[in-house]
């Protein structure tokens, strides 16, 4: 095979992949683990269940590589929102870190942490994952809000802020917290800039 016939089987491949893990996160976000089978996740990426096992040996290699594959696209989204840094808006980086935790990504993890809780072949991978997420999303959150992380109490305050995301977008699986939160929000851009500086 010619090095031009490898590559389009590549790309093939590759999107092939990357339609199982968008699948995946949108079936576990609408379905959760119990009804999010690598059956399911096959048809709704158009592909073979042979191809999904092909590309993810086990259903938890699926659902972990999903998780991630979305978290990456999301930091990375994140940082583009603020190409030049946030400068003196720390609200609208508040508001994108919130963000993070309302979408069918916070849905999707939060599924396959309850799973995990339950399912001791799950617990170390998912532990691991949340563990990697959870460092980028905080050194994404120092450097957007240009938080100088040497003084003391700053740290902490970014993941307080961090901490406060995730019980909105908890608050916000079970009704529209839209309202409520725009004030917390707020409040907490108000307090940053306090703590800060």
């Amino acid at each position: 095979m010619s090095t031009a016939e490898r590559a389009p089987k590549q790309d093939r491949s590759r999107a092939t992949r990357q339609r199982l893990l968008e699948a995946a996160v949108a079936c576990l976000a609408e379905h959760g683990w119990a009804g999010s089978t690598v059956a399911v996740v096959a048809e709704r990426a158009g592909v073979s269940r042979g191809a999904a096992q092909h590309h993810f040996p086990t259903r938890e290699d699926l659902f972990t590589a999903a998780v991630e594959y979305v978290a990456e696209e999301r930091s990375t989204a994140l940082r583009a929102l603020f190409p030049q840094g946030a400068g003196d808006d720390r609200r609208a980086v508040v508001s994108a870190l919130v963000d993070l935790y309302t979408g069918p990504l916070f849905r999707a993890a939060l599924h396959l942490w309850v799973a995990a809780s339950n399912e001791d072949q799950l617990r170390p991978r998912v532990t691991e994952l949340e563990a990697r997420v959870g460092r980028e999303t905080h050194r994404i959150a120092v450097d957007l809000l240009d938080a100088d992380e040497t003084r003391p109490g700053t740290r902490e305050t970014v993941q307080g802020l961090l901490d406060m995301a995730r019980g909105l977008g908890l608050a916000n699986l079970l009704t529209d917290d839209r309202e409520r939160r725009e004030r917390v929000v707020t409040q907490w851009a108000a307090l940053l800039e306090e703590t800060l500086g």
